[in-house]
């Protein structure tokens, strides 16, 4: 071989490599991007004509199932059991069975890829409650409604499909009653804050820490209390700053506690406006995406819609009040603190908040007058809106493709792994109720489809992605601070502003009444990305710095080419 010649594959070889990098660190080759402007209606997606239980709690799970569950003392679903909780027999036969709530399911387990559930035993009631996923994938669920369910604690630990895993119940109950309460992952392993519930001022942490360990009082609550509107600071707002700290916001304030010292260390000014943002008004709120560029030390909350000041009473009166159109925004970290307000096409309640892959977010579901509770909203949100947080003010909303299937009060959420959004529930009723209402139960499961999935953009999506631990072998874990392999596929690449290819990790939130908790977006550094040979890319990454930024457990990994997104894999972040 010449010398000519060996210095050209070798000068090609490093140009290649170069060019990679720069896409890693999203510098423009300079090439013409994609246009997506007026082409992000998305399409929906319908799934299972019934799930038998209505969707008022929603959680993704690393086997890629889905739990759904209803309330045990709301009577019977629409999933009859062959067995009770317990083992005695249900016969469709007999009239007493057919009314008995017992021999009916109040929980299943959906399969993304086969699209069936399976039902799920429920012993107390989770009317109303909260969750978290602990660092092995395992759902801890806390509190409910009427009765013995208040106090307890549940467990869903997910597993092959040929085990039939179910619920199981903790011998220990919390010590205080939690009906409408949050949760929150902490930094601390497996270590999980409740906070607040009806009539309730409080937080409490499971586990707890000592035998003799109860709960906090929490005045924040106290003061935050409207008690002619049922609290208007229940389902308080719970994110975890990057620091290890909790932003608390209720009704209009909000606060950073401290959960390690249990103190309160800064309280933050009032979001602007009039009306309340947390239940029974129902609006809803987000952490923004976390970026490695401000080393995750940039965190930034916020907060959209909700109701009017006096929708409980007027709803109770057959009068249904606009809700609230503003959102708000506002960096929690640093020393200075301000809202600053928007506007969202429309009023909303009820809806939920969803970080896409493509860092921006899904606001789904809803109603545009009342309130929460049993009939105390009007007129559907049937539009999705995307909101992008990084274009000019004025300019980051755009209205998506309407569904025909109202989702109000009840209803759920969720990112799919491979880019769909699963919606389902609604029921507006104190029972299954199909017939002579305004807004029917609603058992019929669908999904959103976003623009990002479209056909057209088929070459520019990243497939066949798996990831690796540095210097290869199995994983078991990502280590932080370590460095892990991607690697893909890929035929172009493309972008909407730049080219350049991002990386994401996503933590999966627990959802009901437009809560999305413990959902979590990091925007990973990528430290060097080569072509392998073919259309295969190789990228190594870094792994979040601590458990503040990226608590343990099951995360979505993505890889973004020019705003289209890979499907996503699931990788769990660990202590060493």
């Amino acid at each position: 071989m010449t010398y000519e010649k060996m210095f050209f594959i070798f000068f090609t070889k490093t140009m290649i490599t170069i060019f990679f990098f720069l896409l890693c660190l999203g510098v423009s080759d300079g090439t013409r991007g994609i246009s997506y402007e007026g082409r992000r209606e998305g399409k929906w997606q319908f799934l299972l004509k019934s799930t038998g239980v209505v969707s008022m709690h929603m959680a993704l799970t690393y086997k890629n199932t889905v739990i759904m569950f209803d309330q045990t003392g709301g009577g019977p679903s629409r999933y009859l059991l062959r067995k009770r909780f317990g083992g005695r027999r249900c016969s469709t036969r007999s009239r007493k069975d057919v009314v008995d709530s017992t021999c009916y399911a109040h929980s299943v387990e959906y399969d993304i890829r086969d699209n069936r559930v399976r039902p799920l035993w429920l012993d107390t009631d989770p009317w109303c409650s909260s969750g978290s996923f602990l660092s092995n994938g395992t759902l801890l669920q806390t509190g409910g409604g009427y009765g013995k369910g208040a106090k307890r604690v549940r467990f869903y630990r997910p597993c092959r499909k040929n085990q039939q895993c179910d619920w199981k119940q903790s011998k220990n109950d919390l010590t205080d009653e939690r009906w409408y309460a949050s949760t929150q992952t902490l930094s601390d392993d497996d270590r999980v804050i409740v906070v607040g519930g009806r009539t309730v001022f409080t937080y409490e942490f499971v586990p707890k820490m000592s035998h003799g360990e109860k709960s906090y009082n929490l005045p924040f609550l106290h003061q935050t209390n409207d008690k002619y509107a049922k609290g208007n600071n229940l389902y308080p707002f719970l994110h975890l700053s990057s620091d290890g700290n909790l932003f608390i916001f209720a009704n209009r304030d909000s606060i950073l506690l401290n959960p390690r010292q249990n103190k309160v260390i800064k309280t933050f000014p009032r979001i602007p406006g009039h009306g309340s943002r947390n239940y029974p008004s129902s609006g809803s709120s987000v952490l923004l995406p976390l970026d490695h560029r401000y080393n995750f030390q940039k965190v930034e909350v916020m907060v959209c819609g909700g109701a009017a000041t006096g929708a409980l009473r007027s709803a109770g009166k057959g009068k249904f009040i606009q809700g609230l159109r503003s959102c708000g925004r506002m960096v929690i970290t640093g020393n200075k603190h301000k809202w600053d307000m928007e506007y969202m096409p429309q009023p909303r309640l009820l809806h939920n908040m969803l970080i896409l892959p493509t860092n921006d977010i899904l606001i789904i579901n809803g109603a545009t007058h009342g309130c929460a509770g049993y009939n105390n909203a009007r007129n559907a949100s049937l539009e999705p809106y995307l909101y992008n947080p990084n274009k000019r003010l004025g300019t980051r909303f755009t209205i998506l493709k309407s569904t025909k299937i109202a989702r109000m009060y009840h209803s759920s959420a969720t990112l799919l792994p491979d880019g769909r959004v699963l919606i389902g529930g609604g029921n507006p009723h104190g029972r299954y109720t199909f017939h002579k209402v305004a807004y029917p139960t609603e058992l019929r499961l669908q999904a959103f489809i976003p623009y990002y999935m479209n056909k057209r953009y088929h070459n520019f999506r990243p497939r066949n992605l798996t990831i690796e631990s540095y210097g290869g072998g199995k994983i078991y874990g990502i280590v932080y601070e370590r460095e892990f392999v991607v690697r893909f596929m890929v035929v172009k690449f493309g972008s909407i502003n730049n080219n350049k290819i991002e990386f994401s990790a996503y933590a999966p939130p627990f959802t009901t009444h437009g809560l999305s908790m413990n959902q979590r977006m990091l925007k990973l550094r990528c430290k060097r990305m080569m072509k392998i040979s073919g259309e295969w890319v190789s990228a190594v990454l870094e792994a979040p710095p601590s458990p503040h930024v990226a608590p343990a457990g099951y995360y979505l990994i993505t890889v973004v080419n020019g705003g289209i997104p890979s499907m996503s894999e699931w990788i769990q972040f660990r202590h060493a």
